[in-house]
């Protein structure tokens, strides 16, 4: 290969990032569409069903912070395909499961291998993007969560109805693996090591970050990553952020199924709505996160500004949701909600590495520690509400509460600029 031709591999490894993330949310998401036939086999409440949805949370905020610090200290080489391997085998179980333990069991094991994975994604992307390029990179891989919905919402449910919920898991289990043993090839740690990139792309990389470490960071400021307060602000909005993406990938196609008596194919299909438009909305988020700080310099206008106005127009559309009863009218506040919603996901991700470069995989983990605290409020609470009042309204009305307080904290403590400026000169 020549090594003087310019090249754009850093690209390929945002695409292998992309394509994880949609298996893991296809994977983690699956049981969504199980909700009635587990619930007619074995006699599942809602309230039941809740908890079995967050053993997850459980299994994932044991190892999300621990799996960040894994992650700075092994590699995400090593680490993420192991991750991927077990958390497809645990898949792959659920179709052998039997019974209210059994599924408890199995998706908090789920949540436990799946810890390490958004901490993998933010140091392999602030190791090998520069800053001009991250929000875009992040939106790349993040815009996967959607669209698993959008691909896996009809494969899923027509799985589901045509061969059993069953043979579904273990059908859904392949993907993963597969990816591992391309990652482990295809990636390293450091792109200065990477056969298939150029030295004139190497040096695009090292030239835009002067502060990129050259060794894998062992020890952990954990004092700065839990004090900061930007971090801490980040923290919280995006547990917000965290009740609405369970709730969505959870709790979405029982909501159309009793709700609005769509059948199981239907549902696949008309779930593909919000979730495009979700996607699209995430997409454009990481772009706008990019351009603006690209012409103004201003992380808090590229960053915090985007986060709180996406939240509170999300917010508002959920507010709407609960107070409508039409099929359409739902599926229009839902699509907007959602994309709102989900449209500054890449600048809580850029938050960790402009404000913790050398510590972004830890500081990941911990940002993903408090979506996985959501993953388990979020199926409880919501399988809790519809048990009382026998339909969504009070779900709705929760999540739009929540993200209104996220709203809050960042227009008053997300001040990524400031904060930054001062850590530095501490540091000098």
């Amino acid at each position: 290969m020549d090594k003087s031709r310019v090249t754009h591999y850093r690209w390929v490894i945002a695409a292998l990032i992309f394509f994880i993330t949609l298996v893991n949310f296809i994977d983690r998401s699956a049981i969504s569409f199980v909700i009635e036939p587990l619930k007619k086999e074995f006699n599942f409440t809602d309230t039941q069903f809740g908890i079995i949805l967050s053993a997850f949370g459980l299994g994932y905020m044991l190892l999300t912070a621990f799996g960040g610090w894994l992650v700075d200290r092994w590699g995400a080489r090593l680490v993420w395909p192991i991750a991927a391997i077990a958390w497809s085998l645990c898949v792959g179980l659920l179709g052998f499961a039997s019974g209210f333990l059994g599924f408890i069991g199995l998706r908090f094991l789920l949540g436990v291998t799946e810890g390490p994975h958004f901490p993998a994604m933010t140091r392999s992307i602030s190791d090998w993007l520069p800053p001009s390029e991250r929000a875009r990179a992040l939106s790349l891989g993040l815009v996967a969560i959607p669209l698993s919905a959008v691909v896996g919402a009809p494969i899923t449910s027509y799985l589901v109805a045509d061969f059993g919920w069953r043979t579904m898991f273990m059908a859904m289990s392949a993907m993963g693996i597969l990816w591992a043993f391309v990652w482990y090839w295809c990636f390293r740690d450091r792109p200065q090591d990477c056969k298939y990139v150029s030295e004139s792309e190497k040096q695009f990389i090292e030239a835009a970050d002067v502060k990129r470490p050259n060794e894998k960071v062992v020890a952990v400021d954990w004092r700065f990553i839990l004090t900061h307060p930007t971090l801490v602000a980040n923290n919280i909005a995006y547990f917000a952020f965290g009740y609405m993406l369970f709730f969505a990938t959870l709790w979405l196609p029982g909501y159309f199924l009793t709700q609005h008596g769509l059948d199981l194919k239907s549902v696949g299909w008309y779930l593909t709505i919000p979730w495009l438009v979700g996607a699209a909305f995430l997409k454009f988020g990481g772009f706008l996160s990019d351009w603006l700080y690209q012409k103004t310099g201003s992380r808090r206008l590229a960053r915090s500004h985007l986060i709180w106005v996406s939240q509170l127009i999300a917010a508002v559309f959920f507010v709407a949701l609960g107070f409508t009863e039409s099929f359409y009218l739902s599926l229009v506040f839902l699509s907007l909600g959602l994309g709102f919603g989900l449209m500054p996901q890449p600048a809580f991700f850029s938050i960790n590495i402009d404000v913790a470069k050398e510590r972004a995989g830890a500081s990941q983990g911990i940002t993903s520690s408090c979506l996985s605290i959501a993953g388990i409020a979020a199926p409880i609470l919501t399988g809790f509400l519809i048990d009382l009042t026998g339909n969504y309204q009070g779900a709705f009305f929760l999540l739009a509460g929540l993200t209104g307080i996220a709203v809050i904290t960042v227009v008053l403590f997300h001040h990524p600029d400031r904060e930054w400026s001062r850590a530095k000169n501490t540091a000098a």
